[in-house]
């Protein structure tokens, strides 16, 4: 829990955001959470097209596109492309929530990165079933397995150029639900299939649980519908005028973790070791990456990955052993190795 500093519009300081694309969760055969008067492809439906109606009423400089319009199937990878081909400045994905209990409620708004709790991992695991839906789907989506968590290792590797500018767009999301009375769940981390193939920053806004009949009654109701999407229409106006002025704007939310940074030279990382040799090897790309070459000692030490904490290297250095029988854990801070003891220390 800590506070990080941002900026929008990072390295776009001559820009203006000029597209923004709307993505109505589920649609069609994929009905979405189901709750006991309503299912969740109707209500994030009708909130979108609001959002739209909003945006194109108040801000009609700003070109806004939906990935649908109507109740149809698309498939996941489909409307992250519809936002890449459009050069899209922003996604905005919008859910409703669902879980065992009718006592949770609460909106959340995630961004793409590696679940720090089981309860986000269960709502990614939801959200990206409905790959299952779709025609081939272990060939589109490289062998991703929605309910297999050493799958979800990948959003741990990923470098994401967009993660702190999607903070602080989910940051304004859920500042202006709480306005409007709504529990604010705060903004977490999870492993989004439609997060992770946009290229711009992206949001995935869950607005409340479909399966609390309070909050149900509220997504159906039409004040429930004004203020959701009038709250939506707020923190989207907030972060546009961030954006197109490149303000640095100070965030002292509580998060589960700092915004990622791909500098290995600073902090802790975690890599797996392969392999050494005497002499340089070709070794296969894994499905961690190329291996890395380091000469230490006068061996040639073969790593793969580069992730921040030791449960994420553990899971990598588990699945690689089907190939690597003798792989093992390794780790560096401020760029010099340690062991991985002193690693886990100073990570907690």
């Amino acid at each position: 829990m800590l506070s990080v500093v941002c900026v929008a519009g990072v390295g776009q300081e001559s820009k203006v955001l000029q597209t923004v694309v709307i993505d109505a969760g589920h649609g069609g055969k994929d009905s979405g959470a189901v709750g006991r008067r309503s299912k969740e492809k109707d209500i994030v439906l009708d909130i979108a097209l609001r959002l739209g109606q909003m945006i194109n009423d108040s801000l009609p400089e700003v070109r806004c596109l939906f990935t649908r319009k109507t109740d149809v199937f698309i498939p996941l990878m489909d409307r992250s492309a519809i936002a890449n081909k459009a050069n899209a400045d922003l996604l905005i994905s919008i859910h409703a929530n669902s879980v065992n209990s009718s006592a949770i409620r609460g909106a959340e708004t995630f961004v793409l990165g590696l679940h720090r709790s089981k309860e986000n991992l269960e709502v990614a695991q939801k959200e990206n079933s409905v790959i299952t839906l779709e025609d081939d789907y272990t060939s589109r989506y490289e062998g991703f397995d929605p309910d297999d968590p050493e799958s979800y290792i990948i959003f741990e590797l990923m470098q994401n150029t967009y993660l702190e500018q999607s903070i602080v767009m989910a940051s304004l999301v859920q500042d202006a639900f709480g306005r409007v009375g709504l529990t604010n769940r705060g903004v977490k981390q999870a492993g989004f299939l439609v997060l992770r193939q946009s290229s711009m920053p992206s949001v995935l806004v869950e607005l409340g649980f479909i399966s609390n009949a309070e909050e149900e009654a509220y997504m159906n109701s039409e004040q429930g519908k004004r203020e959701l999407t009038a709250s939506l229409f707020n923190a989207f106006r907030t972060y546009k005028t961030q954006y197109d002025g490149g303000n640095r704007v100070q965030l002292t939310r509580n998060r589960e973790r700092p915004a990622a940074t791909n500098d290995q030279s600073k902090g802790v990382w975690y890599k797996v070791q392969i392999a050494v040799a005497s002499k340089p090897q070709k070794l296969p790309t894994t499905p961690f990456g190329r291996p890395e070459q380091i000469l230490e000692d006068g061996k040639y030490k073969y790593t793969v990955g580069a992730v921040r904490n030791y449960e994420a290297a553990a899971e990598m250095q588990k699945k690689l052993k089907k190939s690597y029988p003798d792989c093992f854990v390794v780790a560096t801070n401020d760029g010099k190795k340690i062991s991985v003891r002193q690693a886990r220390k100073l990570e907690d």
